[in-house]
């Protein structure tokens, strides 16, 4: 009886921290995605070549750019997950797929991953450490 009393104070305790630690995903993933923007549209950190204005490039780095600042700090966090979810599923069909039909193949990998954890967000929202969070609080 003691072995099931701990492990269910282990499972309360660590989901009573679920959703700060989506807060902290939800932050580490935008930061990691704002290189992609970055290099895009700025070429750094990555040396891309810059894309002519209002190019397909240059609307998918746009939106990797603003869409991930806005996502790091939790401002629009469910429109703009679901925008950057629907880019990453558009970047894997374009892009990736038509060189291989599998992902470690074609390196699409990232891509797929990127939508999904993007997808997630779309639905369950931010955490408690964003600007959404703090706005909502407020009301």
């Amino acid at each position: 009886m003691p072995v099931e009393n701990t492990a269910s104070g282990f499972s309360s305790t660590v989901s009573s921290y679920s959703p700060q630690v989506r807060s902290i995903i939800r932050i580490v993933v935008a930061l990691l995605f704002l290189e992609h923007g970055l290099s895009r549209l700025f070429g750094w950190p990555s040396a891309l070549p810059t894309p002519p204005a209002f190019t397909m490039y240059w609307f998918a780095g746009s939106i990797e750019f603003v869409g991930s600042l806005l996502l790091a700090v939790g401002l629009f966090t469910r429109p703009v997950a679901l925008i950057m979810s629907g880019e990453m599923a558009f970047a894997y069909f374009i892009s990736h797929a038509p060189n291989n039909f599998f992902p470690i193949l074609n390196r699409g990998d990232a891509a797929i991953l990127y939508c999904f954890i993007f997808f997630y967000f779309a639905f369950a929202g931010p955490g408690p450490w964003s600007l959404d969070a703090m706005w909502r609080g407020k009301k």
